[in-house]
């Protein structure tokens, strides 16, 4: 036996009254997710294929769905993502430019540029004061390591290890720990400064 909220529910949807907003919203809402629902079930039966690939969107979708309110992390993960997918291809052409392709030491590259955006990703969200805002870090950290792939493409040796001092270059700056640094290094200028004029006038009088 049906329950009589459902069957309220039900009445209301199918006399669509103008007054009724949740009703007017539901109709189409409904329609429309019967109507994606059929057609993702046509797309997966045509093959394995499709059926990966159908599983695959769900997945990313529902991933989107649920950090739908974490934009820094989105930015963050869409950048390495796109980073990971730049630096295979950089290493990858290389190699063919080279007449050597798939070779060990794209392989080599193309993990340690992996790694290295991995670092990136993690090394954002262990910062305990950043400066500035986490998924703009990995933005940038990404860029040049994307640069230093471009530079791996033209001398192989020296593009993991440059994508390295970039990754710990920009944590560094956006941790503050740079900034720190000089500012402590002032102080202990100024301070030795006010010592050594105190001292002089001291032997002056």
């Amino acid at each position: 036996m049906i329950p009589r909220p459902t069957l309220e529910s039900l009445r209301r949807l199918l006399r669509q009254e103008r007054d009724d907003a949740w009703a007017v919203r539901m109709l189409p809402r409904l329609v429309l997710g019967l109507a994606g629902g059929y057609t993702l079930f046509v797309l997966a039966s045509a093959g394995m294929a499709e059926f990966i690939t159908v599983c695959a969107v769900l997945a990313l979708g529902g991933v989107l769905w649920l950090l739908r309110r974490r934009g820094q992390l989105l930015l963050a993960l869409g950048s390495t993502v796109v980073t990971a997918g730049m630096t295979g291809y950089l290493a990858a052409a290389g190699d063919i430019a080279r007449g050597s392709a798939g070779g060990l030491l794209s392989g080599q590259a193309v993990f340690g540029y992996w790694a290295l955006g991995g670092m990136a990703l993690l090394g954002a969200w262990m910062l305990k004061r950043p400066r500035g805002r986490r998924g703009v870090t990995v933005v940038l950290a990404d860029v040049l390591l994307i640069g230093a792939s471009g530079v791996g493409m033209l001398a192989p040796a020296f593009g993991v290890p440059l994508g390295f001092l970039c990754v710990v270059g920009v944590l560094a700056v956006r941790s503050g720990s740079v900034p720190g640094v000089s500012k402590r290094e002032r102080g202990v200028r100024s301070r030795g400064l006010r010592r050594f004029m105190s001292a002089a006038d001291t032997d002056a009088r």
